[in-house]
């Protein structure tokens, strides 16, 4: 499970931190669960965000992976409203499309974006980090938070296209 956490100063908006929560050591799906929920307050509490936006469950064909991921995406949540944090959910291809511009873009398209949107130089090991991290730059950008040159607050965009075409200076 990834995540991402970015800080916003004006109207610049930078990578603060980026990772997953390994859970590959543990069989038991509820200690899974367990560490997911631990994972989230700690990194809350570390940093002290002040939004969670989350990934919201899609559908697969599988079934069990369905409900467990679920489970790992309510229990992250649960992390947040622990903490009296407001959620924010958006669905797969809202997150592609608002950071790529495209709704079926791959992983990699998402990564290398992301790289040239907040100026990282080295690509997580993981592309789940930039699943998170994605999360957070699509709730940015989706709550009109991006000022434009004359330094007024601009409506949400649509995609990476729209965000260009009002801010053609901060192509990479």
């Amino acid at each position: 499970m990834g995540y991402g956490i970015i800080a916003l100063k004006g109207n610049a908006m930078s990578l603060v931190s980026a990772g997953i929560i390994d859970l590959s050591k543990f069989d038991d799906h509820h200690i899974k669960l367990k560490k997911i929920f631990e994972r989230t307050v700690g990194l809350i509490d570390e940093y002290h965000p002040d939004e969670l936006a989350i990934e919201a469950p899609f559908f697969g064909k599988n079934v069990q992976s369905m409900l467990k991921l679920g489970r790992a995406q309510g229990v992250a949540i649960a992390g947040a409203l622990s903490r009296n944090m407001p959620v924010f959910e958006y669905s797969p291809k809202k997150i592609k499309q608002s950071i790529t511009g495209n709704g079926n873009a791959s992983k990699e398209q998402v990564a290398a974006m992301l790289q040239s949107l907040l100026q990282f130089e080295e690509m997580p090991k993981f592309l789940d980090a930039t699943d998170g991290l994605g999360a957070a730059v699509c709730h940015y950008f989706q709550n009109g938070n991006v000022a434009t040159k004359s330094g007024q607050k601009s409506k949400s965009f649509s995609g990476w296209k729209a965000f260009l075409q009002e801010n053609p200076d901060r192509k990479g």
